[in-house]
């Protein structure tokens, strides 16, 4: 049977990224995103519900992430899930997080709010967007 990965998200950091370099001299850029999704409730009253994700993008991606992004600032974002588990070291027990890395991902809107497209950066992106 064929298996498929595959996330795509639409929302709002809801931290600026936090860029490091691994022990691979890869840098990666870990960040959060709120995605909501608007429904009416079974009285008809509007409802939001907002759904938290954590990030990462590495290589070129995580760079140009980490220098453009801001907090509260829209982004569109595909990749795939992560599943992590560990020991909690303070005796707490068996951990787990689930978590997007990052393969694609566009700017959405201007950083002056203006009427500019939004705009793809690939995995080899050198210009700054918005240019």
């Amino acid at each position: 049977m064929p298996n498929v990965n595959k996330v795509i998200l639409i929302g709002h950091l809801t931290r600026d990224p936090q860029v490091k370099q691994l022990a691979s001299q890869t840098m990666v850029a870990e960040f959060g995103i709120a995605s909501s999704r608007k429904f009416k409730g079974q009285n008809g009253e509007d409802r939001e519900e907002v759904c938290f994700v954590d990030c990462a993008a590495f290589g070129k991606q995580g760079e140009v992430i980490g220098k453009y992004c801001k907090k509260g600032k829209p982004l569109y974002v595909e990749g795939r899930l992560k599943f992590d588990s560990w020991d909690d070291k303070n005796g707490g027990g068996k951990r787990s997080k689930l978590s997007v890395v990052v393969e694609n991902f566009q700017f959405l809107g201007a950083p002056d709010g203006g009427g500019k497209p939004a705009q793809t950066v690939p995995d080899d992106a050198e210009a700054a967007p918005w240019d």
